[in-house]
């Protein structure tokens, strides 16, 4: 499957990085200190909601913004040594022009940057939950990155791993692709389905970027 496009779009943790040691750790720990159980976490949406939206749903909202300070602080800590950049990222973003993409993620900027420079990533572009007023599924995100490289939203391409990432590109008006690091594939919508970033390709030429998606 061929590509072409202005601009590409990642998320973060589960496209460009996994991290999901380090956030198990991290939330089991939080979780103890705030007494949410199992069942608590499973009646509510995890992977690629914000933090800050998984705090207001498990504890009251008077002990939210402290709940939420604590899991930042944990989380921020526990990246050295557990993040890794998952197959294929850094191949495909070196042959990136720094213009041509950027990352779309529903962690704070601290900690995004803090995991993406583990991994060795450093983008010209980020859009961080700090950066939005609706996370995603709500397209915001996107478009706010379509907006700050200067492309038409329909010239963009969305790599995901988790559904509401998908369902926010799709929202904006863009092309997907799916990654299964951490769904199945049939829990995921979109116009392609890799396993990981090392099924992409990309070229720059002439201001576009045209990709190569093996599958």
């Amino acid at each position: 499957m061929k590509i072409s496009a202005d601009a590409l779009l990642f998320d973060n943790d589960g496209t460009l990085v996994s991290s999901i040691e380090s956030v198990r750790r991290c939330w089991t720990r939080w979780a103890q200190e705030y007494g949410v159980t199992e069942d608590d976490f499973a009646r509510v949406g995890l992977h690629g909601r914000t933090a800050a939206e998984i705090v207001a749903d498990l504890v009251p909202a008077d002990r939210a913004p402290e709940a939420l300070a604590r899991i930042e602080r944990l989380e921020v800590e526990d990246v050295p040594g557990g993040v890794v950049a998952l197959p294929g990222t850094l191949a495909l973003l070196e042959s990136l022009p720094a213009e041509k993409w950027a990352v779309v993620t529903s962690a704070t900027r601290e900690l995004a940057e803090a995991r993406l420079a583990e991994a060795g990533i450093r983008p010209k572009n980020l859009i961080a939950a700090d950066d939005v007023s609706r996370g995603k599924p709500d397209p915001e995100p996107f478009l706010l990155a379509a907006e700050r490289l200067g492309v038409d939203p329909a010239r963009c391409v969305v790599f995901e791993d988790a559904p509401v990432g998908l369902t926010a590109g799709r929202a904006a008006g863009m092309a997907t692709v799916a990654l299964t690091t951490t769904h199945t594939a049939r829990e995921l919508s979109a116009d392609a389905v890799v396993a990981d970033l090392s099924a992409v390709s990309a070229q720059a030429t002439d201001g576009a970027v045209e990709i190569t998606v093996a599958g």
